[in-house]
């Protein structure tokens, strides 16, 4: 099974860069994707409902043309979702869910702070609130793969200048102590009982990996490789001996982000 995770900052504009011909080589089983920024009647031209597949979106609509997810999957999921309960947060387009018998797929948007202090203080009550739903998730009996923007690095092997940007968004020491507190990088550390035990399917896979996802439009920062790796595919322990391979696909550019996938033996 092969899962995409992709924040496409406009789907109608990565799709005039290259993206629809590019995902419809991948043999994708699904793929997420993050800040739509459309509404869906927006979307009517088939190349955001590609032949074969099953198109979800969940838009904000606490203003058109912001946020907003979607999943698209080959097999018809046997339920979707669109909110968790908050509507602070499902208002602004941020989760979508595709149930498949016991395998639940979700793609997440996790707030940016970047803008100032007023976000910065709701991605901190976003992760107060995710974190007993994402603990309540790993002790159900049921396998998830969360993808998405987390807008959050895990350590300095996953942003190339990590001295330099302790004080910005992304990279606070309190981001990455929620962060790392939800994932069991080794066996030893899962705690499921307090919500430990995400499995980060690139780290898993790539232990001392220092690829990026993501890379500022100012100056040269793509060409130069200086970026942060802030979206994931964190998966529930039992999936861990399911990983296969991932990739992050860099050579055409068609968004700030770049798709992030997964193989899995499903």
């Amino acid at each position: 099974m092969r899962i995409i995770s992709f924040n496409a900052n406009g789907i109608r504009s990565a799709t005039t860069k290259g993206f629809s011909e590019w995902f419809a080589r991948q043999q994708a089983d699904v793929l997420c994707i993050q800040e739509t920024k459309a509404q869906e009647s927006q979307l009517g031209d088939p190349q955001f409902r590609p032949d074969g597949h099953h198109c979800f979106y969940r838009d904000a609509i606490t203003k058109k043309g912001y946020s907003g997810v979607a999943i698209w999957s080959r097999r018809e999921p046997d339920e979707v979702r669109t909110a968790l309960g908050w509507a602070p947060f499902d208002d602004e387009g941020r989760y979508i869910e595709a149930r498949f018998g016991n395998l639940s797929v979700v793609s997440f948007y996790i707030p940016s702070g970047s803008s100032g202090e007023l976000r910065q203080g709701f991605k901190f009550e976003v992760m107060d609130w995710l974190r007993p739903i994402l603990a309540e998730w790993l002790a159900s009996g049921r396998d998830y793969v969360l993808c998405g923007d987390w807008n959050i690095v895990r350590s300095a092997l996953d942003i190339r200048n990590w001295k330099s940007n302790q004080k910005n968004s992304g990279c606070l020491p309190e981001e990455r102590d929620w962060l790392n507190g939800l994932c069991a990088d080794l066996p030893g550390q899962a705690d499921p009982g307090r919500g430990r035990g995400w499995i980060d399917a690139y780290r898993a896979l790539h232990p001392e990996g220092q690829d990026y996802t993501w890379w500022s439009n100012r100056g040269a920062a793509r060409a130069n490789n200086v970026g942060w790796r802030i979206d994931y595919q964190l998966l529930t322990p039992g999936l861990r001996e399911r990983l296969r391979a991932c990739s992050i696909y860099r050579d055409e550019r068609f968004s700030d982000h770049a798709p992030f996938t997964v193989d899995y033996d499903l």
